[in-house]
């Protein structure tokens, strides 16, 4: 499946995308800034699993963004295998990108967070209860047994923090949990994971950035933190201030990220 979506994506472009983009909730405006795009939605490709979470448009988009990527997304709790959500990383991997940058819009479980930080992640707790390398591994991708110690490269973190000092945009640095959603989590859960490390908590982005590691791609995430965490206000959860947090402080983001792009 995944070749025959490289193939048809290959006919339709004339570059090789270096980075890849993946947009997470009410994130998706940096897509907007893409100099001469080249659309492909996803239905029209072979095999390819197709996005139904509000915010999230079902297409690659490719063009020029400080250097060209591809621009993708779409979550687990959308009833999708494993292999078919980490699909579009190996073919970002098979069109030639060697770093990805991922963002999601994600809970605050630090204390010491507030809703609109932008947090550099430094490292993750997968607690899906799965991994997307499990089956027979392709060698043409990856080894067998992938390394995680430094799944989120170093460099680029450092990068993002030296582009954002100088645009004026304060960013913290934490650990993602992720978990498969779609329900937001109980107070209880919250405060396990707090004692367990996490400052943000999210549906998404530890099974792309597994696959991107397996892949051997250099890679930089963020969190929005578009809402604290369940039980840290006393306040119900939703998805519309998710989007509407996304909105308000996306364009942040966007500047930090083709500012870093620009800088790769």
């Amino acid at each position: 499946m995944v070749f025959k979506a490289y193939e048809y994506i290959k006919e339709k472009i004339d570059f090789t995308p270096e980075i890849g983009i993946i947009l997470g909730s009410g994130l998706g405006g940096l897509a907007d800034k893409i100099e001469e795009p080249l659309f492909i939605d996803y239905k029209d490709i072979p095999s390819f699993p197709v996005s139904t979470a509000p915010g999230h448009k079902g297409r690659f988009v490719f063009g020029t963004l400080s250097g060209k990527k591809a621009v993708c997304r779409f979550h687990y709790y959308e009833g999708y295998s494993t292999e078919q959500i980490i699909m579009p990383i190996r073919v970002m991997k098979l069109l030639g990108v060697k770093t990805l940058i991922l963002t999601n819009a994600a809970g605050g479980i630090n204390l010491n967070f507030n809703v609109g930080d932008i947090m550099a992640i430094t490292d993750h707790i997968n607690l899906t209860g799965t991994n997307p390398l499990i089956g027979k591994n392709d060698s043409r991708f990856g080894e067998r047994f992938t390394d995680m110690s430094y799944t989120y490269t170093p460099s680029l973190i450092d990068l993002a923090s030296k582009t954002a000092d100088e645009l004026g945009i304060e960013i913290k640095k934490g650990v993602y949990l992720g978990l498969t959603g779609p329900s937001y989590e109980t107070p209880a859960e919250i405060r396990a994971f707090r004692t367990l490390g996490a400052d943000t908590v999210g549906m998404s982005t530890v099974f792309e950035v597994i696959a991107a590691a397996h892949c051997g791609m250099d890679i930089l995430a963020f969190s929005l933190v578009t809402n604290m965490a369940a039980g840290v206000l006393d306040k119900k959860l939703s998805e519309e201030e998710v989007l509407e947090i996304g909105a308000l402080k996306g364009e942040q983001m966007q500047k930090l990220i083709a500012k870093t792009v620009e800088r790769l």
